[in-house]
């Protein structure tokens, strides 16, 4: 089967969590940059990355790369591309891109040059000079960074945090690849108990409960490339039950609860847990922080708790990371993991963090403040 080389794009901050999840479908690293990871893989490779990558955004085909000083370049090295062999006549194929420290700094043009090599390409090729473009979506992407374009096809559609459970919407969602990478890097296990005081719409514990049961994020959403002729059903199809084979029936979990103040966005979070099919899982309930109190040992708290953004919720929110550190910091065998904007919230919170790391929640800078509590001690046999 052919091997392509492919691109998993990701958020800034994240990617070794991609790569590690690459390594561990058995793909092949290429190399690592900013925002985004190559790998080789076949076609079956293809549909298991868009399957099972929590932290991804978007999986690309790379069709070519190279220096685009001026538009003759990129129209010339455009059109020597092999488009043909991934766009059937009837192929539908909208162009975008972004350009960042390159001399062809208009996206437009460079959106109109690539489409006209590519059309023009086409028409060499199929001895064609008009196409209806009613076929399957082909959506191209093109990257030019100090001078250096690289154009691919984009596999997934849409990016890979729509799992397909989240229907309805609460104030400032976390992102699902987001909070994925959150669980990751707090290395929770389904044997330790996971605590979400913010839940909003529930979709940290719902991660959770996907990881914990290994089932393919993806399962559930259909992907742009399952049209495209040249890779098949089939391979989908094999895919698709090959994850529905490893996931974990017997697993079993400490505990999984969400509290948040917000009654709707309790029901809402219940509503998601159910498309996700992890209902019986994850125990939900209104309550304020203020209510917030534990008598248990060596739990989590994985948390994306409000940032106070505006100025009129600031104060409001800087006594709330008061009342957190005054509550959570007492349970002294817990491990916290909070993500949040704010830059005095280590000070506010009363602890230096053990850890802390930058990732990005919506394109807003964010720090990930990691608090390690004491492992549990081994149980006795």
């Amino acid at each position: 089967m052919q091997s392509l080389e492919l691109i998993a794009t990701s958020t800034f901050g994240v990617e070794a969590l991609v790569k590690e999840e690459l390594k561990k479908l058995g793909l092949e690293i290429k190399g690592v940059e900013n925002g985004q990871i190559s790998f080789r893989a076949d076609f079956s490779g293809l549909a298991k990355a868009n399957l099972w990558l929590r932290c991804a955004e978007r999986v690309f085909v790379k069709i070519g790369e190279f220096q685009a000083r001026d538009f003759d370049e990129l129209y010339d090295n455009t059109r020597n591309l092999p488009w043909e062999e991934w766009l059937p006549e009837n192929a539908r194929f909208p162009v975008s891109g972004k350009s960042v420290q390159s001399g062809l700094h208009s996206v437009p043009a460079c959106q109109s040059i690539i489409k006209k090599a590519i059309v023009d390409r086409l028409k060499g090729k199929y001895r064609k000079d008009w196409f209806a473009e009613d076929g399957p979506l082909y959506p191209i992407h093109f990257s030019l960074h100090k001078d250096k374009a690289v154009l691919s096809i984009n596999t997934s559609g849409e990016g890979l945090h729509k799992r397909g459970y989240r229907e309805l919407a609460t104030e400032a969602p976390i992102q699902e690849t987001l909070a994925a990478a959150m669980l990751y890097l707090s290395r929770w296990q389904p044997d330790r108990i996971l605590i979400d005081p913010f839940c909003g719409s529930g979709t940290i514990l719902i991660e959770a409960a996907l990881l914990g049961k290994n089932i393919a994020p993806g399962i559930q959403r259909n992907f742009i490339a399952e049209e495209w002729p040249q890779i098949g059903k089939k391979v989908w199809q094999e895919a698709r039950a090959e994850a529905r084979d490893l996931e974990r029936k017997e697993t079993s979990f400490r505990m999984l609860m969400g509290s948040d103040k917000d009654n709707n966005a309790v029901k809402i979070a219940r509503h998601h847990a159910i498309k996700a099919g992890v209902e019986d899982l994850i125990h939900f309930q209104t309550a304020s922080f203020e209510e917030f109190q534990s008598s248990r040992k060596y739990a989590y708290i994985i948390t994306n708790p409000p940032y106070g953004e505006r100025l009129s919720d600031k104060k409001e929110v800087e006594k709330l990371y008061r009342l957190m550190g005054k509550k959570l910091l007492a349970l002294d065998t817990w491990s916290f993991y909070i993500l949040t904007s704010h830059p005095d919230f280590e000070k506010l919170f009363g602890k230096k963090a053990s850890k802390r790391r930058k990732l990005y929640n919506g394109g807003l800078e964010c720090q990930f403040y990691q608090y390690y509590g004491p492992w549990p001690p081994a149980s006795k046999n």
